[in-house]
């Protein structure tokens, strides 16, 4: 992560010794004086949209306001041998190609003692895989046609052309011919390898399978998948253990069951709920037919190595995340790991995380989770995703233990979730300790019905007109109108012969705020009752 203070990057081949850091614009006037003078500079006014130069009493607050929008993509400079070589500004885009991926613009301003060297080139390279880790899939850049020189350096940091454009410069009204180009950052991202595009829903059944006779238990195992299936889940987790490779012998009763009227000894409990090994290849056979990916929770290394051959994502327990012996068993397997962060701490959640990375896992998802069964809606905590996804750069979801079947799974996916698990049951009356505050079947559909809603409401992050807007758009935006006929040489007066008004199926004139530009200046063309002032028709 780029910090205020300078951060080395890689040693780069092609110049050298050089070597690029990266160091955080602030909101500072010695850092706001530097790139105004940068910003002043007679090629770069050449190459810019706005060729007036930027005037001190404007630019500050101009700079306090508008280059500190994003808090994911600060500005930065580019620091080379110690010198400031640069300044590099973000923001996030629609993607230019219409594609579903997250696309941030970046623009480079290199000092100007300092071009012609090849240093641009150098840090576009480098700055790929922090915008990467930012989150953003691809990185895109729109230049002046006649900026042949910015064109060339993009090309050369592994930029590709997609089309020409035309850039239209709202305060002035004035339109540019522009290069548009684009790069993918998937080689600086690591895949969520088995997990779908869209919110990965987790029907946990935990050891409600659990019902009586071996039989029974099958029974009961098949109806949970199916019903799973139909709701829409992704896939189905069961919980594996043994109760010696769990609690002490003698770790008594658990207060919380006690509570629930369970008041045997947890080492009896967990006897009781012990999946047979055997039974895993059936579950894992059963959830292929159904279409549904079977999952299981592992307690002990010996629990791992009895479902890792039948599943493709493990998911590590709350009071698991500092078990090492686990974690290296699921670093080495190399598939997606889920990791539940219940009742834990940052600092245990980062050592688990890094003892995972520093082992060559695959793709790690944290849960937040309130270890408590059910949670109450004010111990949810659900800004929490947004912090685990931010401090750790990982992806992050919710394992909700609380009752209602929609509040907190809506409000995690609007929060950025991309794995949602949620106990479930055939019927919460059947005894058990997860029976009481799990989903029945309906309540699960329901959820997952809800969730895909709300992961489809959330579209775009960035501010866009969406296709379903356009008509309207065109129809009602207001534009400066022609009141009446208006002759070649007739000056424009607003209430008399102007107006701002709605088009409707008429031309839209031109935006608002050139009405008062246009008060008293002379029509260039006949124009008729209703058509639209156009950016040249004075």
């Amino acid at each position: 992560m780029i910090k205020e203070s300078e951060t080395n990057l890689e040693e780069t081949d092609s110049l050298g010794k050089d070597k690029v850091a990266f160091e955080c614009v602030r909101p500072i006037e010695a850092h706001a004086r530097l790139i105004m003078q940068w910003r002043n500079d007679a090629d770069t006014l050449k190459m810019s949209y706005h060729s007036t130069p930027k005037e001190w009493h404007t630019f500050f607050s101009e700079f306090l306001s508008d280059y500190f929008c994003f808090p994911d993509l600060p500005p930065l400079f580019a620091i080379i041998e110690g010198q400031r070589a640069a300044f590099l500004r973000f923001r996030p885009v629609i993607h230019p190609e219409g594609a579903m991926r997250r696309c941030c613009d970046i623009s480079i301003n290199v000092a100007p003692e300092l071009r012609h060297k090849g240093f641009g080139r150098l840090i576009l390279e480098e700055i790929q895989s922090w915008v990467a880790q930012q989150g953003y899939e691809d990185l895109y850049a729109e230049i002046k046609k006649d900026n042949a020189a910015s064109k060339n350096a993009f090309l050369n940091a592994g930029f590709h052309e997609i089309s020409e454009g035309i850039k239209e410069i709202i305060e002035t009204g004035k339109q540019f011919p522009i290069f548009r180009l684009i790069t993918s950052l998937d080689k600086y991202r690591i895949p969520l390898k088995n997990l779908s595009e869209d919110v990965f829903v987790i029907a946990e059944a935990g050891s409600n399978w659990r019902v009586g006779s071996s039989s029974k238990d099958i029974a009961m195992s098949k109806m949970l998948i199916q019903a799973a299936a139909e709701a829409g889940a992704d896939a189905i987790k069961f919980q594996v253990f043994r109760p010696e490779t769990v609690y002490v012998n003698n770790a008594g009763t658990s207060d919380y069951l006690s509570d629930a009227g369970i008041k045997e000894d947890i080492n009896a409990i967990f006897a009781d709920l012990s999946m047979p090994y055997d039974l895993i290849p059936q579950l894992a056979a059963e959830c292929k037919a159904a279409g549904i990916h079977f999952m299981a929770t592992a307690f002990s290394t010996t629990d791992f190595a009895a479902i890792d051959p039948y599943v493709t994502i493990h998911k590590i327990a709350s009071y698991e995340i500092g078990h090492i012996r686990l974690l290296e068993m699921a670093a080495k397997s190399s598939k997606p790991i889920i990791l539940s962060t219940g009742a834990a701490t940052e600092d245990e959640i980062a050592w688990s995380v890094n003892y995972l990375k520093e082992h060559q896992a695959g793709q790690i998802t944290l849960l937040q989770c309130t270890a408590c069964y059910p949670a109450a809606p004010e111990a949810m905590h659900l800004r929490s995703i947004h912090w685990l996804k931010n401090r750790f750069n990982l992806p992050a979801g919710l394992s909700d233990h609380s009752r209602h079947p929609l509040h907190a799974p809506i409000a995690a996916v609007a929060l950025g979730a991309t794995v949602i698990e949620k106990h479930f049951t055939m019927d919460n009356a059947l005894p058990g300790p997860d029976h009481a505050f799990a989903l029945e079947p309906n309540e699960l559909k329901e959820m997952i019905l809800a969730i895909r809603q709300t992961a489809a409401m959330l579209g775009c992050e960035v501010k866009k007109i969406d296709p379903s807007e356009e008509e309207l758009r065109y129809y009602a935006r207001r534009g400066l109108q022609a009141l009446c006929n208006i002759d070649a040489g007739e000056l424009f007066h607003e209430g008399r012969n102007v107006a701002i008004l709605r088009p409707g199926k008429q031309i839209i004139g031109v935006h608002p705020k050139f009405i008062d530009e246009v008060e008293g200046k002379a029509a260039k063309r006949p124009i008729e009752a209703g058509e639209g002032i156009q950016l040249n028709d004075w």
